[in-house]
C-alpha cells in the first residue's frame, strides 16, 4: 500500500468535512467549509513510491453554509448533501453524449439546525439524516417529503446508519445514547407501505465486568458532548451482520482510567455490545466499511467473527486511521500523524483500491492498495453473485448471523418472529416482492414445518413449500 496527504487546494484552505466515492466511476466528491462540493478524478502513482494524485473536475455550488456530509446514492445517479442551518439537498446526474453535470433535484426542508450526517436506504428511495436539532428524519428521496421523524434524542444527532438489509436504522447522539429502530411496516398507505420505525434498543450504560459488586456503578458507553468532534459516524457492515458504533468509552475497573473504544453490535442481539475495539489512543469518530467482501485466507483462526468471508473496515480517531479485518484480532494497518487537525470522514472506492480521509486541516489523505494486497475479492473466487435462493425450513437458532445474507446459493431460515428481518439485498423490487410473498406463505403454514409432509401451503396452493428464485 502507498499513500499520504495530497497537497492540493481542496477547499480554499478551509476544513474538508466529508467525502465519498462514486460507486461506478470512482470519482471522489468532497465537501467543505467553503460551502462547495467538489469532484475529483483519482490517478494512480506511476512509480511504486509516487503517491496517488487527483485532478479537479468541477464544483457544485448551491449551499450557503459549510457542507458537513455528502453521500452518493447506491445507483450513483444522485448525491445527497447536508449543511449547516438545516440545508439538505439532493443533486441529480444529467448525462449528454459528451458530458455530464450535476443539478439540484430536490431541497429537503424540515431540519431547523445543522445537518451532520445522512445515509441512503439500500434501494435509494429514502434517506435518513441527523441534525443538531436533536432529530433524525427519514425522507422520501423521490418526492422530497418527510416520511417519519425520530425525535427521542436529547442532544445533537451526530451519526446515522441504515441497515443494508433494510430492517433497521441507527442513530448516535452526544446525549451519550445509540438508538436502534426497527421497521414495523404498516398497512398500505396511498398505494405503498407506510414506514414505521420503532425504537427497539437504547444503548447508554453498561455494568463493568471487573468491578467489586459492593461498588457496582453503571458506566456510560459513550463520550459526552465535550468530545472534540462534530461527528460520530457509525456504520453497518455491507452484509448487515454487525454494526460498529464509535465514540465509545470503557473502564475495566473502578481504579482504571477510561479508554477509547468502538463497540461492535451483532445483528443477532443489538441490545448490547458483543465486543469492543480498544486499540485507539484518542476518541474514535468515524467508521466506514470497505464495500467489497474478500475470500478467507485461513491464516488466522483467532478472528472475532466466524464468517465465510472477510470484511474490512476503517476506524478513524481524531488523528489516526485503523484498518481492521474480521479474520484478524489486531488492526492490519495503522496510519498516524497524517493530519494536523481532526479527521472528519472516511470513504472507500467501490473496487477497494482506495481509501480516503478528510480533515479539518483542509487536506485529504488517499491510500492506494496494490492488487491482491487486501486479498481476493469474493466475486473473483468463482462465486456467483446473482441471487439464487432455495427455501428450506431451518430453525433460526441453528443458523449463524451471516447466513441471513445470501450472496451464494445457501439455505434460508424460516423466521419465527412476527416481523421477519430482511435476509437479503435485492436489486429488483419485483423479485423482492415475490421473495416476501413466499416467506409469508411459508410462515402461514403449520409451525412444524420439518415434520410436515405437505409440500404446498393450504392457503396459497400456487406456491410450493420449496421455492427457487433467481435473476
Amino acid at each position: 500500500m502507498r499513500g499520504g496527504t495530497v497537497q492540493v487546494n481542496w477547499h480554499d484552505a478551509q476544513p474538508v468535512l466529508t467525502l465519498d466515492f462514486h460507486p461506478r466511476t470512482g470519482a471522489l466528491a468532497t465537501g467543505g467549509a467553503d460551502h462547495d462540493i467538489k469532484l475529483w478524478l483519482l490517478k494512480s502513482g506511476e512509480s511504486e513510491k509516487q503517491l496517488p494524485t487527483v485532478l479537479y473536475q468541477n464544483s457544485l455550488s448551491y449551499h450557503c453554509t459549510a457542507v458537513n456530509v455528502l453521500r452518493f446514492s447506491p445507483s450513483g445517479d444522485y448525491i445527497a448533501s447536508g449543511a449547516d442551518g438545516g440545508e439538505l439537498v439532493i443533486w441529480k446526474l444529467h448525462l449528454t453524449d459528451d458530458s455530464q453535470s450535476w443539478k439540484v433535484h430536490k431541497t429537503l426542508l424540515f431540519h431547523r439546525k445543522d445537518v451532520l450526517d445522512l445515509e441512503w436506504s439500500p434501494n435509494g428511495e429514502s434517506l435518513i439524516s441527523g441534525s443538531v436539532d436533536n432529530s433524525c428524519i427519514i425522507w422520501d428521496a423521490n418526492k422530497g417529503l418527510v416520511r417519519q421523524m425520530l425525535d427521542a434524542h436529547l442532544h445533537y444527532v451526530q451519526g446515522v446508519a441504515w441497515d443494508p438489509l433494510g430492517h433497521y436504522v441507527a442513530s448516535l447522539s452526544s446525549d451519550r445514547t445509540c438508538r436502534i429502530y426497527a421497521n414495523r411496516t404498516q398497512s398500505k398507505h396511498k398505494g405503498g407501505e407506510k414506514l414505521n420505525y420503532v425504537c427497539q434498543h437504547v444503548l447508554t450504560k453498561s455494568d463493568p465486568q471487573n468491578f467489586d459488586h459492593s461498588k457496582v456503578r453503571k458506566s456510560h458507553l459513550f463520550h459526552d458532548e465535550t468530545l472534540p468532534s462534530f461527528f460520530r459516524r457509525l456504520a453497518w457492515s455491507p452484509d448487515g451482520t454487525f454494526l460498529i458504533v464509535p465514540a465509545g468509552t470503557y473502564k475495566y475497573s473502578c481504579s482504571s482510567g477510561t479508554i477509547n473504544t468502538a463497540y461492535v453490535l451483532s445483528r443477532s442481539d443489538l441490545s448490547r455490545p458483543a465486543m469492543q475495539l480498544s486499540q485507539a489512543c484518542k476518541p474514535i469518530v468515524v467508521v466506514r466499511f470497505c464495500p467489497v467482501l474478500f475470500a478467507l485466507r485461513g491464516s488466522n483462526s483467532a478472528g472475532f467473527f466466524k464468517l465465510p468471508y472477510r470484511v474490512i473496515f476503517g476506524l478513524a480517531t481524531l488523528n489516526s486511521l485503523y484498518i481492521y479485518d474480521t479474520e484478524s484480532m489486531p488492526p492490519i494497518a495503522i496510519f498516524a500523524g497524517l493530519h494536523y487537525a481532526a479527521i472528519t470522514d472516511i470513504a472507500w472506492s467501490s473496487d477497494a483500491k482506495y481509501v480516503s480521509l478528510s480533515s479539518r486541516d483542509g487536506y485529504c489523505t488517499i491510500i492506494e492498495f496494490e492488487k491482491g494486497e487486501l486479498g481476493e475479492p469474493l466475486s473473483a473466487s468463482g462465486n456467483d453473485n446473482r441471487l439464487s435462493f432455495r427455501w428450506t425450513c431451518t430453525p433460526s437458532h441453528q443458523l449463524e448471523p451471516y447466513q441471513l445474507m445470501c450472496r451464494v446459493d445457501i439455505s434460508i431460515v424460516l423466521l419465527e418472529s412476527p416481523m421477519p428481518c430482511a435476509p437479503i439485498r435485492c436489486e429488483s423490487s419485483r423479485v423482492l416482492a415475490i421473495f416476501w410473498n413466499a416467506l409469508l406463505c411459508l410462515r402461514c403454514c403449520s409451525s412444524s414445518h420439518e415434520s410436515s409432509s405437505s409440500s404446498r401451503c393450504l392457503l396459497h396452493p400456487n406456491l410450493s413449500r420449496t421455492v427457487v428464485l433467481s435473476i
